[in-house]
């Protein structure tokens, strides 16, 4: 018994000892950058007990006011996490070779597979140079046909609410993204605006919040115990639902190209050089066309790619045109600018009418605005990344799996960068203005080469969606606006809602 008691002793001694002297190695790592007082085994974890999910936000964005730009979060059993902030040390993480996605993006996997967002190495290269083709610019100029049919729709369903008490804007936006993301990329209508119970919809919001709880779990690091999550059950009932509405889109278009085979309305090529002009192209056409030495992609591998399409392809941008109709409803003088611009170079008869590229890249403010509302509400305002080999930050050797979050959000309120970041300001990207910055003070979409490939198409969705909702009605702020907290699962999000009133122009 003795033996076996020094042994038990000697054992848990030996793991406190090398417990002990990994923390001392994060915590000289920390005297490099700061942060928050940390528990000896629970780390910063303990900041997040019993927050919402708002607050979590909160915290996560504002303790950078408190310990500077770059700094040190400590994680449960000495888990090391690098916040990052500043331009300079950003690009040196951003342009690095060696590094991948980090530890959250594993918990999306079992939805989105390992598509674009999430594979690393030959697959990522060779998915992304697939998929680009569908992003070519003479492919987004066909996309506007439907981003116009959309937003008439979008129009026509708002004017119940033109002259009435406030409402939430953001259902609203996420239907007609949804709509959007399925005619343009997947050939497929599915009327998602008819129907405000959207199931894909409602379980694209559930997951993500069972993604960020996971996240903030003590439990987050041991995977093998995820079936201990109060949640795990529903989450797999959630994601069926999604792998069911995905493989719903996947097969609708299947038939259509199949139909449109035999009735020889199609040859289709992908090598063809004026394959963009000759035909409507989608995203998904591509997928089930192209061919990896010789074998097509499987039903898993399209399936996982759908999957990351759609639900980046409606949320990201639902987020950018909710929070820029805010933005708008706040800032009177700015939307007044904006109407009057898009009335003196379209014509008041005109913005009804279907929108042009060219008619779009004449409205010089409507860029300025867009992009300061990307500035103060990024849709993603966190990315993380997984250091692959050590890499020096700020003096020290950062070790290899180190996890880094990058702060989107507070890079773009730095107020060494941004005088009064949280003001609404356009004319912070006159062309004057833009010029003093650097390329990595504003990176709504990310950058490097891991950086958002539909950039363009989102930009050309915000741009005529507010095109067309600011010429038919004036945007006001609801009573309930300042109540409105933000909080971030997998996108930048309102807690609740959206709350705005319109009157008919």
């Amino acid at each position: 018994m003795l033996l076996i008691l020094s042994l038990i002793f000697a054992t848990v001694g030996y793991v406190l000892f090398n417990y002990h002297r990994a923390r001392q190695r994060v915590l000289n790592i920390r005297s490099h950058f700061g942060g928050p007082d940390v528990h000896y085994f629970f780390g910063n974890l303990q900041m997040f007990f019993g927050k919402s999910i708002p607050e979590i936000f909160e915290i996560v964005s504002g303790i950078h006011d408190i310990h500077g730009e770059d700094l040190v979060i400590i994680g449960p059993f000495n888990e090391l996490i690098l916040d990052l902030s500043s331009s300079k040390n950003v690009e040196k993480v951003l342009l690095a070779k060696s590094i991948r996605k980090s530890f959250a993006y594993d918990f999306i996997e079992p939805w989105l597979g390992k598509g674009l967002l999430i594979s690393t190495g030959e697959k990522w290269f060779q998915r992304r140079k697939i998929i680009t083709p569908t992003f070519h610019f003479k492919m987004l100029e066909n996309f506007l046909e439907v981003f116009n049919s959309e937003a008439d729709i979008l129009v026509s369903k708002l004017k119940r609410h033109a002259g009435k008490v406030e409402f939430d804007i953001y259902d609203y936006i996420t239907l007609y993204a949804l709509d959007s993301i399925c005619a343009t990329s997947m050939g497929v209508q599915i009327h998602a605006q008819d129907d405000p119970q959207n199931e894909y919809v409602i379980a694209v919001k559930q997951m993500s919040t069972f993604i960020i709880r996971r996240i903030f779990s003590v439990l987050r690091n041991f995977p093998s115990l995820f079936f201990l999550y109060p949640y795990a059950k529903e989450q797999k009932q959630v994601i069926l639902k999604l792998h069911n509405f995905t493989n719903s889109v996947i097969d609708s278009r299947r038939k259509i190209l199949e139909q449109e085979k035999a009735d020889n309305k199609v040859a289709f090529d992908i090598s063809e050089e004026d394959m963009y002009s000759k035909r409507k192209l989608t995203f998904l056409d591509l997928l089930l066309n192209v061919t990896i030495e010789g074998q097509p992609l499987s039903r898993e591998d399209i399936r996982e790619e759908v999957d990351t399409f759609m639900f980046e392809g409606h949320d990201t941008t639902t987020s950018g045109i909710s929070f820029t109709m805010w933005n708008l409803a706040k800032y009177q003088d700015v939307q007044q600018r904006l109407y009057e611009e898009v009335i003196r170079v379209l014509g008041k008869d005109q913005t009804t009418k279907q929108l042009t590229n060219m008619q779009i890249q004449q409205l010089e403010y409507l860029d300025m605005v867009v992009k300061e509302s990307l500035r103060l509400m990024p849709p993603v305002p966190f990315i993380g990344r997984s250091l692959v080999e050590d890499m020096e930050i700020n003096g020290i050797t950062i070790p290899a799996g180190t996890t880094i979050t990058i702060k989107i959000y507070n890079i773009h309120r730095n107020p060494k960068v941004w005088p009064e970041p949280k003001k609404f300001d356009p004319e912070r990207f006159s062309k004057s203005n833009e010029s003093t910055r650097g390329p990595y003070d504003y990176i709504p979409f990310s950058a490097g080469s891991r950086n958002c490939i539909g950039q363009r198409y989102a930009m050309m969705e915000l741009k005529v969606t507010l095109i067309k909702l600011l010429a038919n009605y004036k945007v006001l702020p609801g009573e309930s606006m300042a109540n409105m907290k933000v909080k971030t699962d997998l996108v930048l999000r309102p807690d609740t809602v959206i709350p705005i009133k319109l009157l008919e122009r």
